[in-house]
């Protein structure tokens, strides 16, 4: 059993309590800024606490208790957390849902928790909802904040919906005679009290309601601030759904502790547009988001001229040695060297990315490709890789920003006991770890034991540093009794800027095969440059000559594995895994067994 080091100062307040303090201590000071029709619109520290207050009373007249559940689906905005902070300055629980799950998940979680008042984005959700109606008895409100389209629905459907506004409304004419409604509530607030419940994206079954008490954010909070080294001054672009634990520990959990800055863009399609008016000091980033920012950069040098091309080259190749050197250590020589890359090169590249200003950059939630991560920090782009859990309240291992090893996830933060089993499993406990599943104690009793929150994850130390090897369930056994680990492998193949998506095949057989889905953007741009004609994704996956791009690019990667574990035989998928087909889950993991599944025939066929 291992500690990591003690856990730095912070208020010993809940969040809702550290949010109403942040309100009379700096009530001037911009904590949030939102991109409306174009142009940011502060929102100050009181404004926050005062809107979220008001929202609290207005959920409140709609019957809203303390201990009751409210859900929200909808894209990241500021009335998401304004939803989900009055919610917890009357003691109620917020439960988040992806705005991109079709109505049947949706209708599960709400119906599996109980959810009594439900925040909507728009009518599209409000429609996901409405088709699932008879089966969500405990409903009762649904609060909408964009009101267009819903003239159309019946006078009994109606009487089911409040605009947003109008609840916020209600609070605001209620403040005078209800405050200490609110005073009350916070007084009686206790640090076991649950504050949220997040759905873990149940690749291998249905998702199951992680919560998370106040104890849980304050605990892991402190450990993340120092690891990240985050301060009052730090700017965050949050765009990344909200209902996931990632982005929740960086809008609210840390900056309602630090008092620092959330910026919330028009849509997560703008997102590249909102990175380069930002300019965020911190920048999260699943493995998708570097693997498409990484492949739009080859696109990028692809497209320019011989002596730009040139250019870039020799940059990257002279800052490659510096990559994985603290700065501090750095030779005046080779200062002088980035310098001079960084005017002529790497500063452009940076604005094209919008991240110049990033003092931190993180990878989590999945892994990633070492490569990846070496491609980023040689451009400038300090990148990390971090590794947490629902049940851990997010972030719990991560790089140091001066102690930084491709391919591992850094060492635990602050307040983190830890330990590894005899299989390998990372085990950990600390405040961070979460109270339970929600109506599921067979699952609690099987992940929490002895106060031990078991992980699933199989680590090895290494360099002083600790890495994932895979998934405890997902490591395979060939049918000459080699252990395989999958992510190895998979994501050797998805550092190509060429390969989206690689899934392998390889328990009970003689080899190792893989269902492989390229990257349409990529692909496309290099089949345009050879003038290869496509009009769809099948179209250009069936394409001779783009079978071979991917052969050659997989007998590449190859190179770098075992002999045992490199893919022999590979079917190219002819359209896109889908999280409507149930091939993957609301982020984007795979859904292993539903793809094995569903591509049988496939698979038999690369044995034949």
């Amino acid at each position: 059993m291992k500690h990591s080091a003690s856990l730095p100062p912070l208020p010993n307040r809940t969040l809702p309590q550290q949010l109403r303090e942040l309100a009379r201590s700096q009530p001037a000071r911009i904590a949030i800024r939102q991109k409306n029709f174009g142009i940011w619109q502060p929102v100050t520290w009181a404004g926050y606490y005062q809107r979220a207050a008001h929202f609290a009373l207005g959920l409140h007249a709609l019957g809203l208790r303390a201990g009751g559940h409210m859900g929200v689906i909808a894209e990241n905005r500021l009335e998401w957390v304004l939803a989900q902070m009055g919610c917890g300055l009357i003691g109620a629980v917020t439960v988040g849902v992806y705005p991109t799950s079709p109505s049947n998940e949706v209708a599960y979680v709400v119906a599996h928790a109980d959810i009594e008042i439900m925040v909507c984005e728009d009518q599209e959700q409000v429609d996901k909802l409405l088709a699932a109606r008879a089966s969500l008895p405990r409903l009762a409100h649904i609060v909408v904040m964009e009101t267009k389209g819903l003239r159309s629905y019946s006078d009994e459907e109606r009487a089911l919906i409040t605009p947003f506004a109008e609840v916020e409304a209600h609070g605001h004419a209620a403040w005078h005679d209800q405050q200490p409604l609110i005073d009350q509530a916070l007084a009686q607030q206790s640090p076991e009290d649950i504050a949220l419940m997040i759905y873990t994206s149940g690749s291998t079954g249905k998702p199951k309601g992680a919560m998370i008490s106040w104890r849980n954010i304050r605990g892991v909070a402190p450990g993340i601030i120092e690891r990240l080294q985050l301060s009052s001054q730090t700017r965050h672009l949050s765009y990344l759904p909200l209902c996931h634990v990632a982005e929740q520990m960086l809008t609210t959990f840390v900056p309602i502790y630090l008092g620092s800055q959330v910026h919330f863009g028009e849509s997560v399609r703008t997102v590249q547009e909102d990175l380069r008016e930002v300019a965020p000091s911190m920048f999260l980033g699943v493995p998708r988001i570097w693997e498409k920012m990484h492949a739009s950069l080859s696109i990028k040098r692809h497209e320019a001229g011989r002596w730009q091309r040139r250019l870039m080259d020799h940059a990257m190749a002279a800052c490659t040695p510096l990559a994985d050197k603290p700065r501090a250590q750095w030779r005046l020589g080779e200062r002088l060297s980035y310098g001079c890359w960084y005017w002529l090169v790497l500063r452009a590249l940076q604005n094209f990315l919008g991240l110049r200003c990033v003092e931190v950059a993180l990878t989590g939630a999945a892994p990633i490709p070492a490569e990846v991560v070496r491609y980023f920090r040689v451009l400038g782009i300090p990148l990390i890789e971090v590794y947490g859990l629902t049940e851990s309240s997010g972030m719990v291992l991560g790089h140091r920003l001066d102690q930084v090893i491709p391919g591992t996830v850094g060492q635990p933060i602050a307040g983190v006991e830890w330990r590894l089993a005899d299989n390998g499993e990372l085990q950990i406990r600390g405040e961070m770890v979460f109270a339970g599943y929600y109506r599921n104690p067979e699952a609690t009793a099987a992940t929490l034991q002895g106060g031990w929150l078991h992980t699933g994850d199989v680590v090895r130390e290494e360099q002083g540093q600790l890495k994932i090897v895979d998934r405890l369930k997902d490591i395979m056994i060939t049918a000459g009794g080699k252990n395989l680990t999958p992510s190895e492998i998979e994501n050797a193949m998805k550092a190509s800027p060429y390969i989206k998506e690689c899934v392998i095949v390889a328990e009970g057989r003689k080899f190792v095969a893989a269902l492989v889905m390229l990257d349409a953007e990529t692909v496309g741009q290099w089949a345009q440059s050879r003038r290869i004609p496509f009009t769809h994704f099948r179209s250009l996956a069936e394409h001779p000559e783009v079978l071979a791009l991917i052969d050659n690019e997989i007998a590449e990667r190859n190179q770098r594995l075992a002999q045992v574990a490199q893919i022999r035989r590979f079917h190219l998928l002819t359209k896109e895994l889908d999280h409507d087909d149930g091939e993957v889950t609301a982020t984007m993991k795979v859904r292993r067994a539903s793809i094995y599944h569903a591509y049988n025939a496939e698979i038999e066929a690369l044995y034949q």
